[in-house]
C-alpha cells in the first residue's frame, strides 16, 4: 500500500466515524431477492423514492410474478409502473433484462428458455464480485451502480454503489477526482472503503448528500464534516 492510500484509508475512517455519529449504523440484512431489487433500482432512475415504491407495487400487484412481466405485453407493464416516471422506456428495459436473464442463466438449457422458463439470479451468490458485476453488466442498460445495489442489497457482496449523492459528497471530500466517470467512482469507492462497511459507508454518505451537502446550496456551516472537508467544487 502507498502511502497516499494508506492516507486516503485513514480519512474514510476518520469520515465513516463522524457519519456513524450522524447518522447511526444502518441495518439492512440482505434480502436475498436479486431480481426484485434489479427492477426496483431500474424503477428509481429519475425520480424519487416514493414515486418508485408506488411504480414497484403497482408491478407486484398487477403480475404474480417475474415470469408474468416478462412475458406480458410491454403495454401492460408500462400501465402498471406509470407512477414511476418515463414508463415506456422502463417498461421495455425491465422486458429486456428479464428476457436476457431467462437467456442466460447457467441452468435456461435444462429449462426449456424462453418463455415459460423460471426466472433466477440466485446462482449470482457462488460468483466472485467481478464476475457477478460482469454479468449483470451485460444486461440491457445495467451499469455499475445498478449491479453493485442488487450484489450489496440482495446477497451482502463487497460491492458499494455510487448515485449522485455520493458522487457529490466523496468529490467534495476529495475522495474522487473531480470529473471522474462512474466506473472510476465505483473502483475507487470500492477501494477506499472498509471492508464490512460497503452499506453503512453507502448509506451515510446518501444521507449526508440528501440532508446536508445539496447540489446547488451546500449547508457547509451546518456539515458534521466540515473541519475534514476541502470542499472541492464548492464555490
Amino acid at each position: 500500500m502507498t502511502e497516499a492510500a494508506a492516507v486516503d484509508r485513514r480519512r474514510v475512517r476518520a469520515i465513516r466515524d463522524r457519519l456513524r455519529e450522524v447518522y447511526g449504523r444502518p441495518a439492512h440484512p440482505p434480502h436475498g431477492h436479486p431480481i426484485a431489487e434489479l427492477v426496483l433500482t431500474v424503477l428509481s432512475q429519475s425520480t424519487n423514492d416514493r414515486n418508485r415504491d408506488v411504480a414497484y407495487f403497482g408491478l407486484r400487484d398487477r403480475f404474480e410474478d417475474w415470469e408474468g412481466v416478462r412475458d406480458a405485453p410491454v403495454d401492460l407493464v408500462e400501465e402498471a409502473i406509470r407512477p414511476g416516471g418515463i414508463s415506456k422506456v422502463k417498461s421495455a428495459r425491465i422486458k429486456a433484462i428479464l428476457r436476457k436473464i431467462t437467456e442466460t442463466e447457467p441452468d435456461v438449457g435444462s429449462s426449456g428458455g424462453g418463455g415459460g422458463a423460471v426466472l433466477s439470479l440466485d446462482w449470482l451468490a457462488s460468483l466472485t464480485v467481478p464476475q457477478a458485476q460482469d454479468y449483470l453488466c451485460s444486461l440491457p442498460g445495467v451499469g455499475r451502480k445498478t449491479a453493485a445495489c442488487v450484489l450489496l442489497f440482495a446477497f451482502g457482496m463487497r460491492d458499494v454503489p455510487v448515485d449522485t449523492h455520493v458522487s457529490r459528497v466523496g468529490t467534495r471530500l476529495g475522495l474522487f477526482r473531480a470529473n471522474a466517470p462512474f466506473e472510476e467512482l465505483h473502483d475507487t469507492m470500492l477501494e477506499l472503503t472498509p471492508r464490512g462497511q460497503e452499506l453503512e459507508f453507502h448509506m451515510n454518505l446518501l444521507r449526508h448528500g440528501r440532508r446536508t451537502c445539496h447540489a446547488r446550496r451546500p449547508a457547509c456551516e451546518e456539515c458534521a464534516l466540515s473541519r475534514m472537508c476541502p470542499r472541492v467544487g464548492v464555490s
